[in-house]
């Protein structure tokens, strides 16, 4: 397929059958992966695929228990990985440098660039994917299902398989509100109101179509989409829980050491 067939193609799929992926394509994904751009060609990422149906129904609970995590063969968790490197500074003499946020920053970034090169590569290939932000939202308990060590760090993650729905395509905001050209424009309130008018509206026809999605927004009594992003869906009491969860996981996994302070 054309690649720009691909991108524009993308779907979030949520429903699959249970045939299995072949493994000589899973390896053909895979290889396609890891030729991501990467920082300094260290490639500081790991890739952890499940496929073990017990492993996948433990998985299920971290993420928040969506249906798909059980129904697709594979489950492909992309973590930040310096442990790798430390062992082969240490067994030349080099210094350890990456032990601190920045180093997890470089590791995610590249971990999450070849994420897209898998799920490009899948889609291409006719399988569906399905990103799903409880692997970064709940690192922690992904991070002990899958015996991460420290120094490796669950940041992004999708179910894959091949599909058993054909969803429409969502809606995405223009250009207009994306894109920026030499320097950042500041949208004015009115520039914001057309950038999000279709989006508005599409947003809110999609909660209400959906019969479970629906009652939660009928249930908090919310008025438009921005409402049901910070009323029902990402509120700032979860927010402040997820937030502390994978700070303190990052300094357990190594990412952010206890540092001394020197008073004067």
């Amino acid at each position: 397929m054309d690649v720009f067939e691909v991108i524009h193609g993308h779907r979030s799929i949520r429903s699959y059958r249970p045939d299995p992926v072949d493994e000589s394509l899973l390896t053909e994904l895979l290889e396609a992966g890891v030729r991501a751009s990467s920082s300094g060609n260290m490639q500081t990422f790991s890739i952890v695929v499940s496929s073990d149906e017990e492993m996948r129904h433990r998985l299920y609970w971290p993420h928040m228990e969506q249906e798909m995590v059980r129904q697709a063969p594979l489950v492909l968790t992309f973590c930040a990985d310096f442990r790798r490197m430390r062992k082969w500074l240490r067994l030349n003499d080099a210094p350890d440098n990456f032990d601190d946020f920045f180093a997890f920053l470089v590791a995610a970034i590249d971990a999450i660039l070849v994420s897209q090169n898998v799920a490009l590569a899948a889609e291409a290939n006719g399988l569906g994917i399905c990103y799903m932000g409880s692997t970064l939202a709940n690192a922690d308990q992904i991070g002990e299902i899958l015996e991460l060590p420290p120094g490796v760090f669950p940041v992004v993650g999708f179910v894959m398989g091949w599909p058993d729905e054909a969803p429409a395509p969502r809606d995405r905001l223009p250009l207009s509100g994306l894109v920026h050209r030499e320097r950042y424009h500041d949208h004015t309130d009115e520039e914001i109101r057309e950038i999000y008018r279709d989006r508005d509206q599409a947003g809110w026809d999609r909660y209400m179509s959906i019969p479970r999605l629906r009652s939660l927004v009928l249930e908090a009594g919310v008025e438009n989409l921005a409402q049901i992003y910070t009323v029902v869906k990402y509120t700032r009491e979860g927010h402040a829980r997820y937030t502390q969860s994978i700070l303190d996981y990052l300094q357990e996994q190594g990412f952010l050491p206890h540092r001394t302070v020197q008073s004067d």
